[in-house]
């Protein structure tokens, strides 16, 4: 039988919703918007390639967590890699302290030599000029901004004992008495802070570049057809509106237009959230970046460059992921408090102890108030967190780019749900098969739709196909197949004539609860119903207890498809929650930005494109792993197991690491404040004071309790029932 050839109008399933275009967005009235907002934001750079976009923005959004301490105080990126800095400076600080007392106290795996300061001396400088650079830098950057944080409380400690000991080296060979020096803090200082941003960095990664995923979408070169019916191959760039392009099966369509002439289903799935391949013929719109299926399609090219949907989508996300850093971390703050604490101590006890003592002794007392001040449990606090927190979440396919997200997700309000691979499989599949007639048993039904379908390439026709083979029957033999124009498809077996067609086509109603959201196909034995077929997108396992989890935790679910009305309230009235159909990515973003301006905390979740501008955007973003590059690199969180019940897990992660984070700042920072009044001398008169020797061991003693503390952060074992 060679019934294959037959099948290139083959669309009995594209009936009532299934065939009409309601997810086309209103793209000339979004274009315009974004051309009257945006002109500014697009005159220094061409869409038409992709190539040349701005990204200036971006580290407005996904790098904000890619640091323990605000971004605006030290850009990673540009002040130079930690992991490089922190292993090159290791061996030199290595060898500082083991050559240096602390404060006088030497320690069992100290040893010393003549002249062995000098040496320290000169080991120091290069440690500071090369380790010490990214703190400096930061430092310049922060006061620059007038917010002193933890990079200039840093920098200020690495300078005071620093430029302290240099001067005690000096003083000790020019007046032959001896000064103690603070090497030792200056050295395990620089390392412990290096190792904390090396830590921190490798936790968090680095967030990709949204943009250029998107551009990826796009061809690079268009086949342009002339006059005279000749094929020309041009630069996307290069294209005009009102070129005619020629479009293969399997290709990606270069720009926005209107189909001339050809007829194919085209994929939008990844740009507009469509569950299905669309059937498209002359007069019918299709996007750029969208996939032609099986036919040959000729375009009249509409919107080119800026205008063109994924250059819109491009425009949005650039907008949300320039939008000012969400949240001010609270280490920063704190460590801008001690910054002023620890000056303001310092210059207090300076002027007290010369008062009551002498010079000498001010200064010793000064210098220990300020070196003591250096946040070594403060700069481990949150990135040990941090680490032990995305170690957790990748046990639980939760990869968090973005560390602030935890922070955030606490106390969030809205949870915005893609439907199509996310809530659901995002593949057709027979939901159900009904026995309509006696005289056939439900495998002769079954038999008969996979042998009515017998060599179509269609996916739902695929789908009938497999649902057999799964129940291991033979698809019964037909003499022929043809297909019935708009409505199905019949064929003869056996001596009968059998129809597999639409229930409109069919016309009559039929007595059976169709799943919610499916499609019916009948199947028709000289005009009687003999059986039916219900396809539909089928809801993950975990989607159900999903929506459970987040009513426990007060965030209101509501899902935003751009699928079509019938399937998203279908899949809604299943789960029990708000829906929102047809929406364009314009659409969805305009429902997070809307929802935001409520003052609501909005979490986004999807996978496609036509996701990412309301992934940047959300408080935080949730890409389901199995989606597109641009998805996930717009997300803040990224499902690497595309599981919407790893969400539950998310959510559990977010209360528990914001909890040992906070306890941590408290141990951190709590030791920062006993230690700068009792090293500025407060407790003198009656003969309590803190050495350096001691600071440095209290200091330990803190950072030890903070890196114990991150590693008893668990997660409740996963319920898989």
């Amino acid at each position: 039988m060679n019934n294959d050839n037959k099948y290139s109008s083959h669309n009995h399933h594209d009936y009532d919703d299934m065939d009409k275009l309601k997810h086309e967005h209103g793209i000339t009235d979004e274009h315009g918007y974004h051309k009257d907002q945006h002109q500014v934001h697009h005159a220094g750079h061409d869409h038409c390639g992709h190539s040349g976009h701005d990204h200036s923005g971006h580290s407005g959004h996904n790098h904000s967590g890619h640091s323990g301490h605000d971004h605006s105080g030290h850009d990673h990126h540009h002040h130079g890699n930690f992991k490089e800095l922190f292993l090159k400076s290791l061996p030199l600080g290595f060898i500082i302290m083991l050559l240096s007392p602390i404060h006088g106290f030497k320690l069992p795996f100290q040893f010393t030599f003549p002249y062995y300061d000098i040496v320290v001396a000169i080991l120091s400088t290069i440690l500071i000029i090369y380790g010490g650079r990214p703190f400096y830098q930061g430092a310049v950057d922060e006061f620059k901004q007038k917010k002193p944080g933890m990079m200039a409380l840093v920098s200020l400690g690495l300078s005071v004992s620093y430029l302290y000991s240099i001067y005690a080296v000096i003083i000790t060979y020019v007046t032959g008495e001896h000064v103690m020096d603070f090497f030792f803090e200056f050295a395990s200082l620089l390392l412990i802070m290096l190792l904390g941003h090396w830590i921190e960095m490798k936790a968090i990664g680095e967030a990709g570049d949204a943009q250029a995923e998107l551009a990826k979408l796009v061809p690079k070169d268009a086949h342009v057809v002339l006059k005279d019916d000749s094929i020309e191959t041009r630069p996307v760039a290069d294209l005009k509106v009102g070129d005619l392009i020629r479009v293969q099966a399997g290709e990606n369509v270069p720009a926005d237009g209107i189909i001339e002439r050809g007829e194919s289903r085209v994929n939008e799935a990844l740009l507009t959230g469509e569950s299905k391949a669309v059937k498209k013929g002359p007069g019918d719109e299709v996007i750029g970046g969208s996939t032609n299926g099986e036919g040959v399609l000729y375009i009249k090219v509409l919107e080119t460059g800026d205008r063109s949907f994924i250059s819109q989508v491009q425009t949005l996300i650039s907008q949300a992921q320039s939008q000012p850093s969400r949240a001010e971390n609270i280490a920063q703050k704190v460590a801008g408090w001690l910054f002023y604490i620890a000056v303001i101590v310092a210059l207090i006890a300076f002027v007290v102890w010369m008062i009551i003592g002498d010079i000498p002794t001010a200064v010793i007392f000064t210098i220990t108030t300020l070196v003591i001040a250096c946040p070594h449990a403060l700069g481990l606090a949150i990135p040990l967190v941090t680490a032990r927190s995305t170690s957790l979440g990748a046990s639980r396919g939760l990869l968090v780019k973005d560390r602030q997200a935890l922070e955030i997700a606490q106390d969030a309000d809205v949870m915005i749900l893609d439907k199509t691979g996310t809530l659901t499989t995002g593949e057709f599949k027979v939901l159900d098969v009904k026995l309509l007639n006696d005289k056939y048993t439900k495998d002769e039904i079954i038999a008969l739709l996979a042998g009515i379908e017998g060599g179509s390439s269609h996916p739902i026709a695929q789908s009938i196909i497999s649902f057999a083979e799964q129940q291991n029957i033979r698809p019964a033999s037909f003499d022929s197949i043809d297909v019935i124009s708009g409505a199905g498809v019949e064929g003869k077996a056996g001596g009968h004539r059998y129809q597999l067609i639409s229930q409109k086509a069919y016309g009559r109603n039929l007595d059976m609860d169709t799943p919610k959201g499916a499609t019916l196909s009948v199947l028709v034995e000289n005009d009687d119903a003999i059986g039916a077929v219900a396809l539909g997108d089928e809801l993950k396992p975990t989607s159900k207890e999903l929506i459970k989890a987040l009513k426990k935790n007060n965030i209101q679910p509501i899902m935003a498809t751009g699928d079509n009305e019938k399937a998203a309230q279908g899949a809604a009235e299943d789960l029990g929650i708000e829906y929102r159909s047809n929406q364009s990515p314009q659409d969805k973003y305009e429902l997070v930005k809307t929802l935001k301006d409520e003052g609501k905390k909005v979490i986004m979740v999807g996978d496609g494109v036509n996701d990412a501008p309301s992934l940047a955007l959300a408080d935080v973003g949730i890409a389901i792993g199995a989606g597109t590059q641009v998805a996930l690199d717009s997300a803040d969180v990224i499902l690497t197991q595309s599981d919407p019940g790893d969400i539950e897990s998310f959510i559990e992660l977010a209360h528990k690491t914001t909890r040992k984070m906070k306890q941590n700042l408290f141990w951190g920072a709590g030791y920062n404040f006993i230690a700068i009044p009792l090293a500025a001398g407060i407790l003198a008169p009656i003969g309590i004071t803190l050495s350096p020797a001691l600071g440095a061991i209290l200091m330990s003693v803190s950072t030890v309790i903070v890196a114990i503390n991150a590693m008893l952060l668990r997660l409740d074992p996963k319920n898989n029932g």
